[in-house]
Parts: structure tokens; sequence; C-alpha cells
């Protein structure tokens, strides 16, 4: 397969099946090269045909509680400073919400 950029739907799987057949691929190879390109192009085409939104923050936390095992009355400081970062140093918003 010649890559070439990603224009239909076709193109895609076809590039998703040589990507497949390629992963063990070594690097620095003429078949390591095309899997990195391939990758680049599929990239590309998902960005603009199959965009993922960000999580809305709190759904995001619930996820994260539910993944570590946690429950609503665990969601205490120390837990909050252990497993979540919080950059915006606005929580109160978050925790009426949980």
């Amino acid at each position: 397969m010649i890559p070439k950029i990603i224009k239909t739907e076709k193109d895609y799987e076809r590039a998703l099946a040589r990507i497949n057949d390629l992963v063990d691929a070594d690097p620095d190879t003429s078949e390591g090269d095309e899997l990195e390109l391939l990758v680049t192009l599929v990239e590309l085409y998902e960005k603009g045909k199959h965009p993922i939104d960000l999580p809305d923050p709190v759904e995001a936390i619930r996820f994260r509680m539910e993944q570590l095992g946690l429950k609503q009355k665990e969601w205490n400081h120390e837990n909050k400073n252990r497993y979540f970062k919080d950059s915006s140093g606005d929580e109160a918003e978050a925790e009426e919400r949980l």
C-alpha cells in the first residue's frame, strides 16, 4: 500500500488494516516508516471525522472514582489531593455536583 491522504471511510479502513499488519514493524525500517506515516494520517483523519470531545469534569471525576473503587463518602480532602489534581483551585462547584 502506498500511503496517501485519507479522504474516505474506505481509505480509513484500508489504512487501519495495513496498520494492523505493520504493528510489529521495527523502527527505522521501511515498514516501520510506513507504520509511522499511516498512524499520522489516521490521526489526522480522525481529528476531522471522528473528533472526541473533552469529558465533563465532574463526570470524569465520577469515572475515576469508580475506577479506584472510591465511594462518595470517601471523597475527602486526603483522597482528592491524592487522586485528583485540580489546576483551577475551584473545587466547590465540582463537589456540589458529585
